[in-house]
């Protein structure tokens, strides 16, 4: 079929909440918070990229994730970059980035093992509408109070730094050999680049675009998967119903039908945009 309405899983998070956000569900007053919810292909391990909701309560854990090279090192089918669309942020949330100095891998190890390492690290305030490319090795950690989409390369693996003593497993001997020891660099956004359409991140591994509502063409390459996750608003595409808190794939060439108030981003594997 030429688009699907991907299937949608909610996730039971520690960290997660009980009010999410316009298009999902709250779950019930007594129930586990929700963290993520995912949207998933009738095929999960086979997509190149992983779109998720994801709802804090909590700071994350400091992590980091290996790029394609480290991962299939280890025999994993890709590493993962991934990225951050901020949709609601209360007023002191903030988002770790990378290191406020560059380190050494032997300050990185002992800072994690003796807790300085959360100071270490560059804790941005964000609002809504900012948004964070975190390439494979980047140190980070996701503040709470936040509501973010995140697009990310298909894959699961996480190395787990730091986790404000939380009795998780740490990951320090992957985590560390894999880590970018120096200061966040944040890549160009290109911008608007037609009415509508702004490009937030134009590769490595992904494209991610922003587009208001109306109809649209699109076009994608042979063997080329784009997802469509409208952030508000509603309409078709080619022939699949859609509205906001969903997601959507398509290939080949279709038309997008969108209502005038939709806020849409389209993201698909690459380096260039199409």
């Amino acid at each position: 079929m030429p688009a699907t309405l991907l299937a949608t899983k909610r996730v039971e998070k520690p960290w997660g909440r009980h009010h999410l956000y316009p298009g999902f569900a709250d779950p019930a007053p007594d129930g586990e918070p929700i963290g993520e919810i995912w949207f998933q292909s009738p095929h999960p391990e086979e997509p190149e990229l992983l779109i998720k909701y994801l709802f804090t309560s909590e700071k994350l854990s400091v992590q980091d994730h290996p790029s394609d090279e480290e991962a299939q090192k280890r025999g994993l089918p890709r590493g993962k970059d991934e990225c951050w669309t901020v949709l609601a942020a209360e007023p002191e949330s903030t988002i770790a980035v990378g290191p406020l100095a560059p380190m050494t891998r032997e300050e990185l190890r002992a800072s994690a093992e003796d807790g300085s390492l959360e100071q270490k690290l560059d804790w941005k305030p964000v609002k809504a509408g900012d948004f964070y490319y975190s390439h494979s090795g980047l140190i980070h950690a996701i503040g709470a109070g936040l509501t973010v989409i995140e697009v990310q390369q298909n894959s699961d693996t996480t190395y787990r730094l730091f986790d404000y003593g939380r009795p998780r497993e740490l990951h320090l001997d992957d985590g560390v050999a894999v880590a970018d020891l120096n200061p966040y660099v944040a890549p160009p956004q290109p911008g608007e680049v037609a009415p509508g359409r702004r490009i937030l991140v134009e590769g490595p591994k992904f494209v991610l675009e922003r587009w208001t509502g109306g109809n649209r063409d699109i076009a994608l390459p042979s063997g080329t998967t784009g997802w469509l996750v409208p952030i508000r608003g509603e309409g078709v595409l080619a022939g699949v119903a859609w509205k906001a808190g969903e997601c959507v794939t398509v290939t080949g060439n279709e038309q997008l039908h969108a209502s005038e108030d939709a806020d849409l981003l389209f993201a698909y594997p690459g380096d260039k945009r199409l």
